[in-house]
């Protein structure tokens, strides 16, 4: 029996195929050198991050292919501040962790130079590629394990892009409902500090003209 996908999933899932919730870049780190990146993520969202390192090569004036006996500290901290990963991985390294708090998660990377002679100074490129959401799936191998057809397979894939979807909105829901929050706070606070202001220039006004209702009095103006 052919399985029937619905148009508006179908419809839902083709509005994002051209965007990619995976980000691969380089950097270049020195000695005990920490880079951090910002990654906003919903809640119960699966992100791999795929890193390389290569060495710079003062002789050859290139970066080498490969730095065996150079480590990566990698740390991950969710939107409390607090520390979901601290691990220590090897010069070519794959991390995973799962979010449960939607927000902005910082990424942390710094390498164990100090342990390293030939790096002590260097420099140090790094390539890092983050994949957030169904982008994390690896569909051949699920394929392969559940015994699906090419159009179950691309069924699978456009349940799970409506789901990570779905899951983009409720953030963005979350964003807007705390931006409503933090305006209704910032716009409290003005109108007390303006009923504060409005207060004091009330009691100074009453309390000049008593100043001077007394000055003219001694005087004898009045």
């Amino acid at each position: 029996m052919t399985p029937v996908v619905p148009r508006r999933v179908i419809v839902a899932a083709f509005l994002v195929a051209s965007l990619s919730a995976s980000g691969a870049l380089y950097f270049h780190i020195g000695e005990t050198e920490k880079k951090c990146f910002i990654e906003e993520i919903p809640d119960e969202t699966m992100v791999i991050g795929k890193y390389r390192t290569q060495l710079w090569d003062k002789q050859t004036g290139s970066f080498l292919p490969a730095t065996p006996g150079l480590g990566m500290h990698v740390e991950i901290k969710d939107p409390d501040t607090k520390v979901i990963l601290s691990r220590q991985y090897g010069s070519d390294g794959r991390f995973t962790f799962t979010s449960h708090t939607p927000g902005e998660h910082q990424i942390c990377l710094h390498s164990n130079s100090t342990k390293m002679a030939l790096f002590a100074g260097g420099k140090l490129r790094v390539h890092l590629d983050i994949q957030v959401g169904e982008h994390t799936n690896n569909y051949p191998e699920i394929a392969a394990k559940d015994k699906l057809t090419e159009l179950q397979l691309r069924v699978r894939q456009l349940l799970d892009q409506v789901e990570q979807i779905q899951k983009e909105q409720n953030y963005q829901r979350y964003r807007e409902e705390r931006f409503r929050m933090t305006s209704e706070s910032t716009n409290q606070r003005v109108l007390w500090w303006s009923i504060a202001q409005t207060l004091i220039l009330i009691v100074t006004g009453i309390w000049q003209m008593r100043h001077l209702k007394s000055f003219f009095e001694a005087k004898k103006l009045v």
